[in-house]
């Protein structure tokens, strides 16, 4: 074991490492976001292509996020057993392996599998930029490490959009998988310095993993199919998973923390509002294609500035935050989203560039949901669940998106020409869009009121590990 004194020499004498990896791995955190985010622009001419539905294309990111929620877990834990330097090596080489097979893909199968592929190796890349902070910088610099972080974050979700749709306008849609190709360079310098340290050893419970992937991935195809024979699947899994869970020596997920009434009802309102944001990024690309004919570069500029000035007003949510607590961000990021859905129920079908304005609101309000909502959850829990209990949060934030990303194609199949929430809507393709907007703002009020209820009682500082709230 490492002594303190010996971690700080080691730390204060790192300088230059530190700085060299917080830029690689900014890099690296820009390409795995744009990875995620461009397939969402070209999905309609992908279903046009195959002549898929939006329900069916959506697979190419509901599985996508799956394996990555899944994978960022398994990540975490495996740095347990294995080196980062290793893990980021397999990683990336499976990152581009999958790549390369989209780019040769000749059926809509092969894209399924190549993007699978690519999200078993990019899952390695948020469990990285979780632990190099904590492992490579002293504590009094962590808090910049992982700012400057976000900044990486911030980078590809503004650039993702507008790549995608230049890319496929001027090439192909296809050449969206040679871009994660760019992570290989970063290779040699992770392998230069990122040092061979391993955590405490921990067992790995593949099987708890495989039934939660199984699980979800068989309920969702039931919504998509219809198939009941799916659901039953999907319902007899995660009945194994949870007894896996609740009698493994090391299981996937630790039940224990769900003991906390507090964390657990954090999680059941983040469910359904990250439901609610990732909706946004799916169903514009839709509704800009199938309403107003929209080529893939012109959604990308569309969605451009929303991006830009999230990732410009992104930190002063964490501000926000800080100065006048979660519960006002709460507030604020509920109240742009709720204005942000409503205008573009009112924008469906009508201005191309009132679409783009208001889409500023609702992209920022989803921005500053996730701020409050993780500094909410994390202030629910005690210093020994920390770890385990933002693990959690994160996957099933992953799983939130998947989950929306399948229910929005299923209703977008439906089509709903005849009927209309919005009665100053008139062009009938845009109906159920402008529905769709209306529910997400409705559902957005209701769990707000939730959050109330159970989170604006007590100052914020008597939530942590309280499971005697309620």
């Amino acid at each position: 074991m490492k002594t303190t004194e010996s971690l700080e020499i080691q730390y204060t004498s790192a300088t230059g490492k530190e700085t060299a990896l917080l830029r690689v791995l900014v890099f690296t955190l820009i390409i795995s976001v744009m990875n995620g985010m461009m397939f969402n622009v070209v999905l309609p001419v992908i279903g046009d292509q195959f002549e898929r539905s939006a329900s069916e294309t959506s697979w190419i990111v509901t599985g996508y996020l799956i394996v990555y929620a899944v994978g960022t877990v398994t990540y975490g834990k495996l740095t347990d057993r294995y080196s980062i330097k290793h893990l980021i090596t397999f990683g990336l080489l499976l990152l581009a392996a999958g790549s390369v097979i989209g780019i040769l893909s000749t059926s809509y199968f092969m894209i399924i599998l190549a993007r699978l592929i690519q999200a078993a190796g990019a899952a390695v890349i948020p469990a990285l930029a979780m632990i190099i902070p904590v492992r490579y910088f002293p504590p009094n610099k962590r808090g910049q490490a992982l700012g400057t972080s976000a900044i990486g974050i911030a980078l590809g979700s503004a650039l993702g959009p507008i790549v995608a749709g230049f890319v496929s306008s001027a090439l192909h849609w296809k050449f969206l998988f040679a871009i994660p190709l760019l992570s290989l360079l970063t290779l040699p310098f992770y392998r230069k310095y990122l040092n061979d340290e391993r955590g405490g050893y921990e067992k790995m419970d593949y099987l708890g993993g495989i039934l939660l992937a199984v699980s979800i991935g068989a309920i969702l195809l039931a919504l998509t199919q219809l198939n009941l024979w799916y659901l039953l699947l999907g319902i007899v899994v995660l009945a194994l998973f949870i007894l896996r869970i609740l009698h493994a020596a090391s299981p996937f997920v630790q039940p224990a923390v769900f003991r906390n009434r507090s964390y657990t009802w954090g999680m059941i309102i983040s469910f359904v509002l990250v439901a609610c944001g990732f909706s946004i990024p799916f169903i514009i690309p839709q509704l800009l294609t199938h309403v107003y004919d929209a080529y893939p570069a012109l959604t990308g500029l569309i969605m451009l500035p929303s991006a830009l000035i999230a990732a410009l007003l992104g930190r002063r949510g964490g501000t926000l935050a800080d100065d006048k607590g979660n519960v006002f961000l709460i507030y604020t990021a509920s109240t742009m989203l709720v204005i942000g859905f409503i205008s573009l129920s009112f924008a469906a079908g009508v201005s191309l560039f009132f679409v783009s304005s208001f889409l500023i609101l609702a992209v920022l309000g989803q921005s500053y949901m996730q701020i409050a909502l993780s500094n909410t959850i994390a202030q629910t829990l005690s210093k020994e669940q920390v770890g385990i209990g933002m693990g959690l949060l994160s996957m099933f934030n992953f799983i939130a998106a998947s989950v929306s990303t399948t229910v929005l194609g299923k209703v977008i199949d439906g089509g709903a020409q005849q009927m209309r929430f919005n009665p100053f809507i008139s062009r009938s393709s845009a109906f159920v869009y402008s529905n769709l907007f209306i529910v997400l703002a409705m559902l957005v009020v209701v769990m707000t009121f939730v959050y109330r209820w159970h989170f604006d009682r007590k100052p914020e500082g008597q939530m942590n590990g309280s499971s005697t709230l309620f």
